[in-house]
């Protein structure tokens, strides 16, 4: 058995300034004779920094707190623990919500099974041993995450095999077992990403999720779109979720040729309405769920849709005079012609975005090559994503600088 090991409690925190003091009371409690800090990530707009920093002044273990403003809290929540990560004391990180849902009595169970030396990651388990969901309230979250965690199980049945609660936000990791630069966090389930893009031996405590003891939960619609975008891009990579905003953008190309043609508008102009129409959709959904990631990089949000907008427009002017000679020679309908058209021009739109509209602003000319060699190598693998590659290059260049 190793020694007990140095741990730092990440704490990300939006607008909980009813609870702050009262988990600093409890998570001391519970960590008391053990060597330990708390750090809260805090992207609020309430005065919870305050509040953290007044009750710090007479806590028995460190206290720390770092604010991220407006402009820095890529990522949500998962970000922030990101953040915590890389800025903890200790390589033992254990994370948890500041909504004391997550019961800090929890904490020393957690650190004892990490202690037996065989886990990298140690998971406070909603549905294992005496675990239970009490904490969500009503019986639609209830079966919202039984049935979330079935899919996310299902889609990654080698990885997750052992774990079952795979997006679990009380958690404890050692950071020098995940390679942070891999992490692209998005929303709340941090967990889930940690697991996906690392090798960890796991093991799971089991936890009773309480209820919220002040203020109001922030899972929402949203952080579900958000979730299902994210559980997406890691099984399949950023092509799919392209590829989802593609078949939405084809479906509304195929019905407004359908409409306009109805209402008695030639098949050509008709065309080109709905693809112009579609064209700037699919670049605003792209910004918002594809490439979210490499926005901060690439050239600037009109630069970026003028590269867009002037591409698929190339790429329209080549689609509409084949899917002319498909209807005026081969006869085929329309909107027929119009989703085989699409089908076709899907890959070259999606290596543009990537390596082109979404490029990051500077590679040093030394480091092309190997960008060009990872670029593939993600290719290879089935995400080809150029921050897979490049982006890691310009962070290594930057912390060199």
């Amino acid at each position: 058995m190793q020694s007990q090991a140095a741990a730092t409690v990440i704490v990300p925190t939006r607008n909980e300034r009813g609870n702050a003091a009262e988990l600093i009371v409890q998570v001391a409690a519970a960590l008391n004779g053990r060597e330990a800090e708390i750090l809260f990530v805090d992207d609020s707009d309430d005065g919870t920094p305050e509040e953290i920093a007044r009750v710090a002044a007479d806590a028995p273990l460190p206290v720390r707190v770092v604010h991220r403003g407006p402009d820095d809290r890529a990522g949500g929540l998962g970000g922030a623990v990101v953040e915590g990560m890389r800025r903890a004391a200790h390589d033992v990180c254990i994370v948890m919500d500041g909504d004391l849902q997550h019961p800090p009595a929890v904490l020393p169970t957690l650190l004892d099974r990490h202690a037996r030396g065989d886990a990298d990651a140690v998971i406070a388990s909603r549905y294992t041993g005496g675990g239970d969901l009490a904490g969500l309230g009503t019986r639609m979250r209830v079966w919202v995450s039984r049935a979330s965690t079935a899919i996310t199980r299902a889609m990654f049945p080698v990885r997750l095999q052992s774990v079952t609660d795979p997006m679990a936000g009380f958690f404890l990791v050692d950071r020098r077992r995940v390679d942070l630069d891999a992490l692209r966090p998005d929303g709340f389930k941090i967990l889930l990403e940690i697991l996906v893009r690392s090798h960890l031996r796991v093991a799971e405590v089991p936890m009773s999720f309480e209820r919220r003891r002040d203020g109001r939960s922030k899972a929402n619609a949203r952080q579900g779109v958000h979730f299902l975008g994210q559980l997406t891009r890691l099984r399949f990579g950023k092509m799919s979720v392209f590829a989802l905003i593609g078949a939405i953008g084809a479906v509304a190309n195929i019905a407004i040729v359908w409409a306009l043609t109805e209402a008695g508008a030639a098949y050509l102009w008709a065309a080109i309405a709905a693809a112009e129409i579609t064209i700037v959709a699919n670049f605003l959904l792209q910004e918002r769920f594809v490439f979210h990631d490499m926005r901060s990089r690439a050239a600037g949000f009109w630069r970026r849709f003028a590269t867009s907008f002037a591409f698929n427009n190339v790429e329209a002017a080549i689609r509409i005079p084949v899917m002319a000679v498909l209807v005026e020679t081969w006869h085929i309908s329309s909107p027929f012609a119009t989703a085989i058209t699409l089908a076709v021009a899907f890959l070259a739109r999606f290596v543009f975005h990537s390596l082109v509209v979404y490029r990051p602003r500077r590679v040093e000319p030394d480091h092309r090559v190997e960008a060009v060699h990872r670029v593939e190598e993600a290719a290879r693998s089935g995400e080809l994503v150029a921050d897979t590659g490049a982006l890691r290059i310009i962070r290594s260049i930057d912390r060199e600088r």
